[in-house]
């Protein structure tokens, strides 16, 4: 049966493009930041979400998802009922694409939240994708065009890098991407050796 490797790291820290090193080296790769965006425009989470935050966060019937994130990236109690609304419907998602790639020894999961939301416990290893405090707000603030408080904020939302390592089997650090690359391919090495060797 096709393993699952979770992947994942704190806000910034570049798990995404860690992400599509192991899809170049022919590893799929399940993004699920991505599948939460395809089951919010489906009719049923849509109306749930409707319910829990109103109508003023959808404009002409589609969310405004900038909205959606000011309320509840500043109030944990929030977050959690968006994410009880949106992870079962995006677990239903990677299982049907997981069986669409049934023939690969191995998948890649990522998901920013894969240890808050309990996900690591269905994946057989899990890689945590690290970089300094610095670097991953200084990307973010280029990438989302945000204040480094708003960025602060979503950090505190997330397990540390501590705590996160310590359930992990593989740690990328991530600050230069021509050596994470390279830990990528040592990854892949170990995990080759391993299956030949069951």
């Amino acid at each position: 049966m096709t393993k699952v490797i979770g992947l994942t790291g704190g806000i910034g820290s570049g798990k995404t493009t860690i992400a599509h090193y192991f899809e170049e080296l022919g590893v799929p790769v399940y993004i699920a930041d991505d599948g939460a965006k395809r089951v919010m425009k489906s009719v049923s989470v849509i109306e749930k979400i409707k319910i829990e935050f109103g109508e003023s966060i959808f404009e002409d019937n589609v969310l405004n998802r900038s909205k959606l994130a000011e309320i509840v990236f500043n109030d944990k109690e929030r977050l959690a009922v968006l994410n009880s609304l949106v992870h079962p419907a995006v677990k239903e998602d990677f299982e049907i694409w997981r069986k669409q790639h049934e023939n690969y020894e191995y998948v890649i999961y990522e998901a920013a939240i894969l240890f808050e939301s309990g996900r690591y416990k269905e994946c057989d290893l899990v890689i945590t994708v690290t970089a300094p405090e610095e670097v991953r707000i200084e990307r973010v603030i280029k990438r989302d065009n945000t204040t480094k408080e708003q960025v602060l904020s979503r950090m505190k939302m997330q397990w540390n890098d501590e705590k996160r390592i310590s359930m992990s089997n593989f740690v990328i650090n991530n600050n230069n991407l021509k050596i994470a690359r390279g830990e990528v391919v040592k990854i892949l090495k170990i995990l080759n050796i391993k299956q030949n060797q069951s």
